[in-house]
This record gives structure tokens, C-alpha cells and sequence, in this order.
């Protein structure tokens, strides 16, 4: 299946420098995912009732798409490549994920959106540590 993100890194005129193009497509797809994923749910959290129960779930939702939009961003250029911000990036944005998840499991078993964002934030953690051990 082709994809957008596919699409764009197939048209890139250079060479990538040796990254694997099928885990850096999963993982720019997969950030992206986790931002929506957790946008919706740090929404979804300010509509509950027990708000105040839900404080830090709600900044980590927030810390998760904004570090995830940002990893994605940085992935989707390729000029001027730098692996050690790339490295950077990726680590930073598997952290978040993997708090958010934990979060967010936290509330799994009461609010259906905890449960799908956590989901979300496991596939970005995976991704971002799949194509970091590919970098080397």
C-alpha cells in the first residue's frame, strides 16, 4: 500500500544517506498517528467529568503530539542530514510516547480514549526505536 509519506520520501532527488526508507515511512506515519491520536484524547479528557483526575494525562497527551509533530517534521527533511539530531529526536519522541502510554493506560479500563491514544503511543515508541537500532 502506498501512502503520502511513501509517496514524498520515493520523490526525494538524493540519496537518504542509507536510511531505511520502509522504517523511516512507518515512523513518520506512526508520529504523525500518535499526534491526532493524542490530540483527540487530551480533548476527549477536557470533556469528562473528572477532569481534575485527568490533569497530567491531559499535559502528557499535549507533550506527546506536540514532541510526535515535531519528530515527524525533523524525519521529513532530508538536506543537510544530521544523524545525531535524528538519534536525538527519535529517543525524545519514544520517551514521550512510552509516558504517554503508560499514562494513558492509567484510565484505559474507564475512558475508551486513553485506550486508543495508549495503543497509538505503543506503535510510535515501537516505530521510533525500530528505525533508531536501523540507523546503528
Amino acid at each position: 500500500m502506498t501512502t503520502m509519506v511513501k509517496d514524498m520520501l520515493d520523490t526525494y532527488p538524493a540519496d537518504l544517506g542509507g536510511v531505511d526508507r520502509d522504517a523511516l515511512t512507518r515512523c513518520i506515519e506512526a508520529c504523525i498517528a500518535c499526534a491526532q491520536a493524542c490530540t483527540a484524547c487530551s480533548d476527549a479528557c477536557l470533556s469528562e467529568e473528572m477532569i481534575a483526575d485527568l490533569a497530567k494525562c491531559i499535559r502528557t497527551d499535549a507533550d506527546c503530539a506536540d514532541i510526535c509533530n515535531a519528530t515527524a517534521s525533523v524525519l521529513s527533511r532530508h538536506t543537510g542530514y544530521d544523524a545525531n539530531i535524528t538519534r536525538t529526536m527519535l529517543t525524545a519522541c519514544a520517551t514521550v510516547c512510552k509516558a504517554c502510554a503508560e499514562e494513558c493506560e492509567r484510565h484505559a479500563d474507564i475512558h475508551d480514549h486513553c485506550r486508543v491514544c495508549a495503543e497509538a503511543c505503543r506503535r510510535c515508541e515501537a516505530a521510533c526505536n525500530d528505525l533508531l537500532a536501523s540507523l546503528g
